[in-house]
């Protein structure tokens, strides 16, 4: 398990770096908007590959990634593993990746995810098994094939700017969506600063008003998450065991 350090406090440089980041600038975007069509979700379980290597989301079986955040409550922390689990959805034999949220060191949400990377280098998300450990609650758990859910994209193969594209299609569980804001952005985290990094900004369909900002670095995958707008938390990596 790999240790994760306290939080430093980022330098001037790195603050001034994220300043223009964490604008929305996509509502106006610097780059022309683009008109390239979302990808439709491939209907034959033979058009997907078995491994995920999209250079923004690098789900190598194996890798572990920490995460952490000061928050009102105390400090959360991430580790999200890639298992050797199998599981087929759809007639698609999928990723697991085990995703656990810890408080203060004690484990509050424990969630298993399932993705599949087709043959254009998109990656597809099939849904989760979610629980609040502290409740027992399993509200926004999803499966695609199931009560209506289908597959939505998680990371394009060849994001343009302005292009929007549904992640979770669980109607009335889970309808995240997003819209690519930037391709060349400079995000500087605990672990240094990143240059040519993916920008997306994100929404819940069942929370309107609500917007969060993630960031990704090619070949590493998701540096950093800024929520409410900017104006919440900010989620870091800081560190990855490959």
């Amino acid at each position: 398990m790999l240790h994760i350090p306290r939080l430093l406090l980022l330098p001037l440089l790195a603050i001034a770096l994220l300043a223009g980041c964490l604008d929305d600038s996509s509502t106006a975007p610097a780059v022309s908007t683009s008109t390239k069509s979302v990808p439709s979700f491939p209907s034959d379980p033979g058009e997907f590959v078995s491994t995920i290597d999209n250079p923004y989301l690098n789900f190598r079986i194996g890798r572990v990634f920490h995460y952490r955040a000061e928050t009102e409550a105390g400090i959360e922390t991430n580790v999200v593993t890639v298992t050797r689990q199998a599981k087929t959805i759809l007639g698609v034999p999928v990723t697991v990746v085990h995703d656990e949220v810890f408080l203060d060191g004690v484990l509050t949400e424990d969630t298993f995810d399932w993705f599949a990377q087709d043959q254009d280098g998109n990656v597809w998300y099939f849904g989760e098994a979610t629980v609040d450990v502290p409740t027992g609650d399993t509200a926004g758990s999803w499966e695609a094939g199931v009560g209506g859910a289908m597959p939505g994209i998680i990371m394009l193969a060849e994001p343009e700017v302005g292009m929007k594209y549904q992640q979770e299609d669980a109607p009335t569980v889970a309808e995240d969506l997003a819209r690519v804001s930037g391709l060349d952005e400079t995000v500087a985290v605990q672990l240094g600063t990143y240059t040519g990094c993916l920008k997306t900004t994100e929404s819940n369909g069942l929370e309107p008003g609500s917007k969060e900002f993630k960031f990704y670095a090619p070949d590493v995958g998701l540096l950093l998450i800024v929520e409410d707008g900017g104006k919440g938390a900010r989620v870091e990596l800081t560190g990855i065991e490959h």
